[in-house]
C-alpha cells in the first residue's frame, strides 16, 4: 500500500497546498465518509487538537450515520446522496472551506452528494478513494487514487484500502500542519499539553528544541502558560514570554521566523 500511496504523491501535495490555503483564510478542512472511511476520517480529525492545537471546529470529520456509527454498523446510511449534501449543508459548508470526501469504492452515494454540494457553494472538493476510474473524480477539484486491488477478504476494504486512506490523511493533516508552522524541525511545537503525560512531553520538547535540561524547560514552560512555542522562542531568543508571543504573531506562528527576527 506505500508502494500505491506513493504514487499519488503529486495530488497529495496539491490537496495540501489548497487546504493550507483555506485554513489560512479562516476555513476549515473538513472529513466525510462512510463506513471505514468515515471512521477513519473522524479519527484524523479528533487527533488534531491535541498534536496541532487546533480549535475543535477547524478540523471536522463527519460520518454518515452519525456519531453513532463510529462503533455501530450504519452501511444503509450511505445509500443516499441528499444526506450528504444535507450533512455538508448544516454545519455550513461555505467557499471558505475544503472538504474530503472519502470512500473507497469511488461511489458511495453520501460522499458523492456531499462533494456536489461543496462544488456548489465553492468549498474545495477533494475526493480520496481506491479505485479509479471513480464516480467520485467526476465530482471533485483533486482525486487521490492509490488503487489498492483485490482485498485478501474479498470486499472487506478495512483492509487494504482502509490502510491507504489512512496513510493519505496522515500526509493532508500533518503536512497541512508543517504549512501551518505548527512544526519545528520534527517537533509537535503547537501540542496541547492537557494532561500530565502530554505536559511532560511538551518539557521534553521545549529541552531538545533548546538545548536546556528538563527542569529549565519546564519552568519557562510554566511561566508561557503552557504554550510550547512560546517557551521555545523565549529560550532561543533570550527574550521574556510576553515578546515570545508577539514575536510569534508577527511571524505568523513560524517559531524559525520568530526566532530569526
Amino acid at each position: 500500500m506505500a508502494g500505491a500511496v506513493r504514487q499519488t504523491l503529486p495530488q497529495i501535495a496539491r490537496a495540501v497546498e489548497v487546504i493550507t490555503g483555506r485554513l489560512q483564510q479562516g476555513g476549515r478542512l473538513i472529513y466525510m465518509g462512510a463506513g471505514t472511511s468515515g471512521r477513519l476520517g473522524v479519527l484524523d480529525a479528533a487527533e488534531c487538537p491535541p498534536t496541532f492545537n487546533t480549535s475543535p471546529d477547524q478540523v471536522l470529520g463527519l460520518i454518515a450515520g452519525g456519531p453513532n456509527a463510529m462503533v455501530n454498523a450504519a452501511e444503509a446510511a450511505e445509500d443516499d446522496p441528499e444526506l450528504g449534501r444535507k450533512a455538508a449543508a448544516a454545519i455550513g459548508l461555505s467557499d471558505k472551506d475544503a472538504l474530503v470526501g472519502l470512500a473507497a469504492s469511488g461511489r458511495t452515494p453520501y460522499v458523492i452528494g456531499a462533494l456536489q454540494y461543496a462544488r456548489e457553494v465553492g468549498a474545495a472538493a477533494i475526493a480520496v478513494t481506491c479505485n479509479s476510474p471513480s464516480a467520485l473524480e467526476e465530482v471533485a477539484d483533486i482525486t487521490i487514487a492509490p488503487v489498492s486491488g483485490p482485498e485478501v477478504l474479498a470486499g472487506s476494504t478495512r483492509l487494504k484500502a482502509g490502510t491507504a486512506q489512512k496513510m493519505v490523511l496522515n500526509m493532508l493533516s500533518t503536512a497541512t500542519m508543517v504549512r501551518l508552522g505548527k512544526t519545528y524541525g520534527n517537533l509537535m511545537v503547537d501540542m496541547r499539553p492537557t494532561n500530565a503525560k502530554l505536559r511532560r512531553r511538551a518539557a521534553r520538547i521545549v529541552a531538545e528544541a533548546t538545548g536546556q535540561d528538563e527542569p529549565a524547560a519546564m519552568e519557562m514552560l510554566e511561566a508561557s502558560g503552557g504554550e510550547t512555542r512560546t517557551a521555545i522562542v523565549a529560550l532561543l531568543a533570550g527574550v521574556t514570554p510576553e515578546e515570545a508571543r508577539k514575536r510569534l504573531e508577527k511571524a505568523g506562528g513560524f517559531v524559525r521566523k520568530a526566532i530569526q527576527s
